[in-house]
């Protein structure tokens, strides 16, 4: 209590951090903030061909939305994982980024990776705004769903922090961690059905134990609540739901332990 009374007394600093992390991305880019867009879409172009044109994949049917289109159902999927990456990403760097104020400012630490949170809910709400018209004019219903996909992106950002809120602690202490995690976030990310549908892997002749274990992945269910609200139009399922609010919780407290119990030599080892 007394550190969230601290973050609260710094969220002037919290909000300008952000504001940073949001002029800097782009300076001096011709197309700006467009690259946000233009990487998605490459993204979807590059797995469509792949995935859609060579191995023949094709979307599932939209229940109730009726859409049969392989691009808006990669995109309901990918841009939830981009922001995934991206939080991650940003976070597991932002205190050796700032070594310089780590070690002669007192503030509270954390405020280090909750703005990369900040900054990346800004991109991610911008991306998913863009898709909800696109599923709109190709005749989703989603706009009765739009505060479900709203609460999904909430504990998808506490979800992501969590993690990244420990990998920023743990990166000080080893520098080996984001080659490390880079090739965690490649498994993870055929480990969960965004190129691919469910039913794929369901359909598949694989050891109990790989099932098993890939029904456990939280980034599986956060995949198909966001396509049930977006691509099919209608509830995520609300044991989903509960379930993903249980496990975003569980990773912001893990997160936040972990990045206390080792901010204390901060200043020594930066």
């Amino acid at each position: 209590m007394s550190t969230l009374a601290q973050i609260n007394d710094s969220r002037e600093l919290l909000w300008n951090l952000t504001l940073r992390e949001l002029r800097t991305k782009y300076r001096r880019s011709v197309l700006g903030w467009t690259w946000s867009l233009l990487n998605p879409l490459a993204t979807v172009v590059i797995y469509g061909f792949v995935f859609g044109t060579l191995f023949g994949s094709t979307a599932p049917l939209g229940d109730p939305s009726g859409l049969d289109n392989f691009a808006l159902y990669l995109l309901c999927a990918l841009l939830p994982w981009n922001f995934f990456t991206l939080v991650q990403n940003t976070a597991m760097g932002s205190i050796i980024g700032n070594a310089g104020l780590v070690r002669k400012v007192a503030f509270p630490r954390e405020v280090l990776p909750l703005s990369q949170v900040g900054h990346g809910m800004v991109q991610f709400s911008i991306e998913m705004s863009l898709l909800a018209v696109v599923l709109v004019i190709f005749g989703s219903p989603i706009i009765p769903w739009l505060p479900v996909t709203i609460l999904l992106m909430v504990l998808l950002a506490a979800f992501a922090g969590g993690i990244g809120m420990a990998l920023a602690a743990i990166g000080v202490y080893f520098r080996d961690l984001p080659y490390l995690w880079g090739i965690v976030l490649q498994v993870w990310f055929f480990a969960t059905p965004i190129v691919y549908p469910p039913s794929l892997l369901e359909d598949a002749d694989v050891p109990s134990w790989v099932s098993t274990t890939l029904s456990l992945n939280p980034m599986a269910v956060f995949a198909e609540a966001f396509r049930r609200t977006l691509y099919d139009g209608t509830a995520p399922g609300w044991k989903s739901v509960l379930a993903l609010a249980v496990i975003a919780l569980a990773s912001v407290v893990l997160g936040w332990k972990i990045f206390e119990r080792l901010s204390y030599r901060f200043a020594e080892e930066l």
